[in-house]
């Protein structure tokens, strides 16, 4: 099989420590199976981006030597593809509108395993699509918009991860019916990530521990839309002394570009990876982890760091 690989950064800000282990681990999985390495931009939500990230991002890739493999996708670009991914699952009887609030459905509502599971408020009052015309820009109950939700199976999803093992969730326990596209237009991650990675033949899928939680949901996506689904690997996170994930909501600091080289080997440390010799170079630390990857290596437990 081909290895697809790919690095898919946010531009809600710029790339940090965490960043740098999930771009290192990414790639140098890719290039050790002779595969390919595409990088996106998952630029889904307008309103969250930090001016100039997205460019800063590419530049910050290319001061620590990554080379990806053909052009940068943007998921602002191909809404295209999001939407006919959703009318193939309202076609199927698969998603459903919901005119609910934030606050009507989580009155109530228990705690899963990602926050508060939907209920099912709308789940079996929904009409046919075509009855109500509540996928217009527009249209649905009374002039509102809808969000529109996947039904959810009462059952296991469940998958072996390369780093975590066995991993599983009860989606209709655990989750319930999620949204694929909010009510105010924007498209939500889980489907876009999961039509963009059948889009581009994505078969390996390397990226932090705090999106496996995401993952049965996707597999199920996947499922419903008759798409591949690819390998996982979700690495450890990196955390602070209070046991916070290292991200831009904990002000972890952008990486510094006069510090590549100490930086490139603080994270392939933390993937036990083999200490390279001296080097000219930050390309030469990336071709040493690619040429010495072992994934069986790579620790399941958190990170404790305060070198940033």
């Amino acid at each position: 099989m081909t290895y697809i690989g790919r690095f898919a950064p946010s531009p809600t800000g710029l790339l940090h420590i965490g960043s740098l282990l999930a771009a290192l681990a990414s790639y140098a999985d890719a290039r050790a199976a002779g595969g390919a390495w595409l990088l996106r931009m998952e630029n889904l939500d307008p309103p969250r981006e930090m001016a100039g990230a997205a460019d800063g991002i590419l530049r910050t890739l290319e001061a620590f030597g990554f080379e990806w493999d053909g052009a940068v996708a943007y998921q602002s670009r191909r809404y295209d593809i999001y939407e006919a991914a959703l009318a193939r699952l309202r076609a199927a009887g698969l998603a459903y509108p919901c005119f609910c609030s934030r606050r009507e459905w989580q009155e109530g509502a228990r705690t899963g395993a990602d926050g508060l599971v939907y209920g099912g408020r709308c789940r079996d009052a929904a009409k046919r699509p075509s009855e109500n015309g509540a996928g217009g820009p527009t249209g649905g109950k009374n002039g509102k918009t809808p969000a529109w939700r996947l039904r959810v199976p009462d059952g296991e999803i469940a998958f072996t991860d390369r780093v975590v093992g066995p991993y599983a969730q009860n989606l209709a326990r655990d989750i319930g019916d999620f949204v694929l596209r909010r009510s105010d237009g924007l498209w939500a991650y889980q489907l876009a990530v999961v039509a963009d990675d059948a889009a581009q033949g994505v078969t390996h899928v390397v990226r932090g521990r705090d999106l496996l939680v995401s993952t049965p949901r996707q597999i199920w996506l996947q499922r419903c839309l008759g798409v591949p689904v690819p390998q996982y690997a979700h690495l450890p996170l990196l955390v602070n002394a209070q046991g916070q994930k290292w991200s831009k909501q904990t002000l972890a600091p952008a990486l510094d570009l006069t510090r590549r080289e100490a930086l490139l080997r603080q994270v392939s440390a933390y993937l036990n990876l083999p200490a390279a010799p001296q080097v000219d170079r930050p390309r030469d630390l990336l071709d040493w982890a690619a040429a010495h990857w072992d994934m069986a290596k790579v620790p399941c437990a958190e990170v404790c760091t305060e070198a940033v």
